[in-house]
């Protein structure tokens, strides 16, 4: 998890086309910028970045569902649920899952958990939007492939 440059997701653990569903694993730095700010002597992820973190599972979790022919934007964020801290270094499990589709958006619901713990969860709203360029497309898809999600 790089904190500074939004690189929430360190891997694709499963994605299940059928189930219409993802399972992500990523780990906290130890050390961040963030947690200086964040707070001195006590640092914690920050709420929105653990936000974040489910959106771009979501985010994934569409971009394969509909096989990289569209982007998907967050565009709302419902029923968020911060239930514990996170410190640096916390392995995270972070699952989404596809619950509605219309109208050029997509409804999911993600959740993270630690130690088989649920930490987080949150329903999402995310646009589905034509890529702004090539060169944004080709740059999603080398970020999903280095993370283990590949179009099929």
């Amino acid at each position: 998890m790089l904190l500074e440059y939004f690189q929430m997701i360190d891997e694709v653990v499963d994605y299940d086309e059928a189930a219409r569903a993802i399972r992500c694993r990523s780990r906290t730095p130890e050390a961040s910028p963030v947690f200086e700010g964040h707070f001195p002597g006590y640092p914690i992820v920050p709420g929105v970045l653990m936000i974040e973190t489910m959106a771009q599972a979501a985010g994934f979790l569409a971009l394969a569902a509909w096989r990289f022919a569209k982007m998907p934007f967050l565009a709302s964020v419902k029923e968020a649920k911060l239930r514990s801290f996170t410190a640096p270094g916390t392995a995270l499990d972070i699952f989404a899952a596809l619950a509605h589709e219309g109208a050029g958006y997509v409804v999911a619901t993600a959740y993270v958990e630690t130690d088989r713990r649920r930490i987080s969860d949150c329903e999402l709203m995310l646009r589905l939007m034509p890529f702004p360029s090539d060169a944004f497309s080709a740059m999603i898809r080398a970020r999903a492939e280095a993370i283990g999600l590949t179009a099929r």
